[in-house]
């Protein structure tokens, strides 16, 4: 009977956890180039947080999120400029869904783990 308890339990902490979330983590690193100029800072940020790049080209880690990244770059003798990233509804999500039930697609849903925005980001940057 004790065995079947922890079994049991087991089990259920192990559904309360989303694929997406076990296999690619809830962040992932976004690289900024500003190319032919560099050495811009730039602020990346979305609704789970803001992150910082102190000099083009360069990486950084940012949380998975539904909503748009909106990445700002500036330099002096250079017009601020902005650029929205939409994130895309990675493939495993639905797998999830279909096979790891409601609730481990709710949970890579809710961390941002079911989401992904391109690796690489251009900002354009004029005089």
């Amino acid at each position: 009977m004790k065995k079947i308890i922890i079994c049991t339990a087991l089990l259920a902490c192990a559904s309360l956890t989303g694929c997406a979330s076990i296999v690619n983590g809830t962040s992932q690193p976004v690289s900024v180039n500003t190319a032919p100029i560099q050495g811009a800072k730039c602020c990346l940020k979305n609704n789970k947080g803001v992150w910082y790049i102190n000099k083009t080209p360069g990486s950084v880690v940012v949380h998975r999120s539904y909503g748009d990244l909106t990445v700002t770059c500036s330099k002096k003798g250079y017009k601020t400029s902005s650029v929205k990233v939409k994130s895309h509804t990675k493939g495993m999500a639905f797998g999830n869904a279909v096979f790891g039930g409601v609730v481990g697609a709710g949970v890579d849903v809710a961390d941002g783990a079911a989401y992904d925005y391109p690796s690489n980001v251009h900002v354009s940057m004029k005089k």
